[in-house]
């Protein structure tokens, strides 16, 4: 049995969504992310960057450990 290592990614909110477009904010809330310096740690998928790149302008991204 093979076992796969996903690389992880650590996104954290650096900025309000106040003001933004609605699917910026939703975009958020599917990231995991509704308030300011929280933290979450993601696979890193094409759809998990498809989503930050969405909202790069409000969030940090990191390799996670």
């Amino acid at each position: 049995m093979t076992v796969k290592t996903t690389k992880k990614i650590k996104v954290t909110q650096v900025r309000s969504p106040i003001g933004r477009q609605e699917y910026q904010r939703d975009t958020l809330i599917g990231l995991g992310l509704n308030k300011l310096r929280r933290s979450k740690v993601l696979e890193d998928t094409p759809s998990v960057r498809g989503m930050i790149n969405k909202v790069q302008h409000l969030v940090e991204i990191e390799e996670a450990a």
